[in-house]
């Protein structure tokens, strides 16, 4: 399936819109990793443990969008674009949305 964040793909016509398709993820940090970010704020450097977790969670709202679009039975999914939020203290939630699309034969 192709995936992109422009609206059109090359070579390729839009047939019908499928309507939006998205994922999400919520992580909880852990106290380990907690901590190390506050040591890090005083020596400096990559928050690694938060960067794994964005990144774990990045790819399983990815994941998710992707599964929703293939039971529409889509081609593709134009316009995807990515947002965070915090949806309580220590809590963030990674959103993935697109539109899913089928092409012209």
């Amino acid at each position: 399936m192709i995936v992109t964040t422009t609206n059109q793909i090359p070579q390729k016509t839009v047939k019908e819109v499928l309507g939006v398709v998205k994922g999400s993820a919520i992580r909880a940090k852990h106290f380990g990793k907690d901590l190390m970010a506050v040591l890090k704020q005083f020596v400096g450097g990559e928050l690694k443990g938060y960067k794994e977790m964005i990144d774990e969670s990045r790819d399983q709202a990815f994941d998710r969008m992707v599964e929703e679009a293939r039971k529409l039975k889509a081609d593709a999914i134009v316009s995807v674009r990515f947002g965070t939020s915090q949806v309580m203290q220590g809590a963030a939630e990674v959103l993935v949305y697109g539109t899913a699309v089928k092409f012209k034969k």
